[in-house]
């Protein structure tokens, strides 16, 4: 759902982003129908600088905040143009979204394979195409025949889906 709020990858690497969320457990009157874009900035000057920006040329920002002044969590309405296909993200029916939501996705995206570079179809890509090698994999990893009707990636899961800041930190000292 986080490119349907038009932030570049190239902005949100600069701002130290780490992940989107549905929900935020630590908010306790949490925001229907937003996204919390999670950051832990490098240079809190740049950061502050660029949530200023969003709050004069995004009208979708509708708050940000911070935990312990080293995570900062930026909070966005989601486009109502994209409903159905959110609505059909959490469903878990990936293939069956607008062709206008898909294309806010990347085609291809740049990895490094035996240090050199390449392009590959992106995963996004793969689950809402339902690309042949992606249901290759899964009919080989899981021993099943797929049918037309079922789904290449699982379900939504709200709990993977919640921003939780304490599982967050734990993570972060096991790097």
């Amino acid at each position: 759902m986080l490119p349907t709020i038009g932030l570049s990858k190239d902005i949100l690497t600069k701002n130290g982003f780490i992940n989107a969320y549905s929900h935020d457990d630590g908010k306790e009157h949490p925001y229907e129908n937003c996204i919390y874009v999670l950051f832990k900035p490098d240079d809190i000057d740049i950061f502050r600088d660029f949530v200023s920006g969003q709050y004069t040329d995004n009208d979708n920002i509708v708050e940000d905040y911070d935990y312990d002044n080293e995570y900062l969590v930026a909070v966005y309405k989601l486009n109502e143009d994209f409903k159905k296909d959110f609505d059909l993200v959490r469903k878990g029916k990936y293939s069956k979204t607008s062709k206008y939501f898909k294309d806010l996705f990347p085609e291809k995206v740049k990895i490094v394979v035996n240090s050199y570079k390449t392009e590959q179809l992106s995963l996004q890509n793969r689950i809402f195409t339902r690309s042949e090698d992606l249901v290759e994999y899964w009919e080989t990893k899981l021993g099943l025949v797929f049918t037309e009707d079922m789904e290449l990636w699982e379900g939504f899961d709200i709990e993977k889906e919640t921003l939780n800041i304490k599982k967050i930190k734990e993570y972060e000292k096991t790097k």
